[in-house]
């Protein structure tokens, strides 16, 4: 039910996505919402935040520290190019829908009083900051320094979210061909900057 609700989310947002759709979606009882999310649609949202922050982080994890930075990152967008094509450029980031989407109705209150905007923008910024962390430590083996290593893993994740949202509008990988293209020429030429 978690991937479910992460992959209806990355598809509708989250005003799109509710429990009963989540239910349709991985045809799962509907009494089993009481006992998979009995703090309700928060708790959905939750869980399908730390579902994806861990689908993003894990892979791009073993992708740096097997392959270095460059490589890690080419594979890590070729995961992202896979995936959108295989959605028909339909699915996106659930962290990028969480951060962006109003989380309020056309009067301006919360959509569900249990759900708490703050709250889940607080963990897209986790998340971000996690998947930047990963980055950072990959270009801090690789010698560069702490502060540029900061800037260049904001940089990657800031340069593929946005190039994601790109590619789903274009329908067309074509974006993201051209952004891994120049990031992994700016991270290999700052790497070997740094070991010169």
């Amino acid at each position: 039910m978690i991937s479910g609700a992460a992959d209806l989310i990355s598809r509708r947002g989250v005003n799109g996505t509710s429990l009963r759709n989540v239910v349709d979606h991985t045809g799962t009882p509907r009494g089993s919402l009481g006992h998979h999310f009995p703090g309700g649609k928060m708790q959905m949202l939750e869980e399908a935040i730390a579902f994806a922050s861990d689908g993003v982080a894990v892979p791009l994890h073993a992708a740096v520290a097997n392959k270095g930075v460059v490589e890690g990152l080419r594979t890590f967008i070729g995961w992202w190019r896979d995936l959108l094509v295989a959605s028909d450029f339909e699915a996106g980031c659930v962290v990028l829908a969480v951060a962006v989407e109003p989380l309020t109705n056309t009067e301006g209150t919360p959509l569900e009083s249990p759900v708490q905007p703050e709250q889940l923008r607080a963990l897209a910024h986790e998340a971000f900051a996690r998947w930047e962390t990963i980055l950072v430590d990959g270009l801090r083996r690789e010698g560069v320094s702490a502060a540029q290593s900061r800037r260049l893993a904001v940089l990657a994740v800031a340069a593929i979210e946005g190039t994601v949202a790109m590619c789903r509008a274009s329908r067309s990988p074509k974006a993201l061909n051209d952004v891994q293209q120049e990031l992994e020429a700016v991270l290999a030429a700052r790497i070997a900057s740094a070991n010169g």
